[in-house]
């Protein structure tokens, strides 16, 4: 009898259980992540820029 690999794949995860596999998140160093600023890139558009844009849809 042959598999799929979707039939496979639920096999495997059948057979493990629910348990997820941890090892390498309880091997992972936390001291050797670098400090990162992050910015804002796509900021939203301020109540007048919206007010103006509905006026010009309104418009048309």
């Amino acid at each position: 009898m042959a598999f799929t690999a979707d039939q496979k794949e639920i096999f495997l995860l059948v057979k493990r259980g629910d348990k997820p596999d941890l090892s390498e998140v309880e091997k992972f160093d936390r001291s050797k992540l670098k400090k990162t600023n992050t910015k804002e890139k796509n900021t939203l558009p301020s109540k007048e820029t919206i007010q103006q844009e509905k006026e010009c849809v309104q418009t048309l």
